[in-house]
């Protein structure tokens, strides 16, 4: 497993400070959640919408040594990362309780000051607003960077931190989302890598066997029909095959879909 880069703590409380300037205290706070915000915002809000981010995307590929992990084993947990688009929910906060749940959110999101905040434009079916976003740069040492599947499956066994583990917390994220509408075809691949070597290898062998036994029973009828004898050889093997193939649709694993 690829090992994390030092933990960096950085002037959290200065962060906060500009980010409360950022926001003036004369409108309404909004905040867009991707991930475990929709599930578990921790925070009282007046409205929440579905929302389209663009410009970045959710990802399981920041580290995770305390919630989801330890220093010895870590884990995994969602970030946003430059490029390409994410579907959410934004959380409208009145402005007279925005500035304790700013204070809330960044005890919670902010103890080391992992993220970048970032104002960002969300498009609601309602109208665009700028919500206060947490992203992560690539430059980060909580940054993974890309991982292989034999890691991602290491993690989704052996993980766990305060918290619970980090399939739990990548399951809950996944079956959330759906709730609200939202198919993350890339998690739901993770997902099953989980799960999916002893299964695909017996779902494998099971097609196969299928596959055999209608292609002998073929092959059988044919020949007491007295067929086999004239049929071309190519045309034999072209009809074996067909009956050998699953139906359309079936049997065929989907292409791993980009962030």
């Amino acid at each position: 497993m690829p090992a994390p880069g030092p933990i960096v703590q950085r002037d959290t409380q200065t962060m906060l400070r500009q980010v409360k300037a950022q926001w003036g205290g004369v409108s309404d706070l909004w905040v867009f959640g991707y991930a475990s915000l929709i599930w578990r915002p921790e925070f009282e809000f007046e409205e929440h919408r579905p929302a389209h981010l663009r410009g970045y995307h959710r990802a399981l590929k920041m580290w995770s040594r305390v919630n989801r992990g330890t220093p010895e084993c870590p884990g995994l947990v969602f970030a946003l990362l430059s490029g390409g688009s994410c579907k959410g929910i934004v959380y409208k906060v009145p402005k007279v309780r925005a500035a304790l749940a700013l204070e809330q959110l960044w005890e919670r999101e902010m103890p080391t000051g992992v993220y970048d905040p970032k104002w960002l434009a969300c498009e609601t079916p309602d109208g665009t607003v700028k919500a206060l976003t947490f992203t992560l740069s690539r430059k980060s040492p909580n940054f993974t960077g890309q991982l292989e599947t034999s890691t991602y499956r290491q993690i989704f066994e052996q993980s766990q931190g305060r918290f619970g583990s980090t399939l739990d917390y990548a399951k809950q994220t996944f079956e959330c989302l759906q709730k609200v509408g939202i198919h993350d075809k890339e998690l739901g691949r993770l997902l099953a890598l989980a799960s999916g070597g002893a299964s695909s290898s017996s779902s494998s062998s099971s097609s196969s066997s299928s596959s055999g036994s209608a292609c002998t029973a073929l092959v059988s009828a044919l020949a007491a029909a007295g067929l086999t004898a004239c049929l071309p050889l190519d045309a034999l093997q072209q009809l074996c095959t067909a009956a050998c193939s699953p139906l359309e649709g079936e049997g065929a694993q989907p292409a791993p879909s980009a962030l």
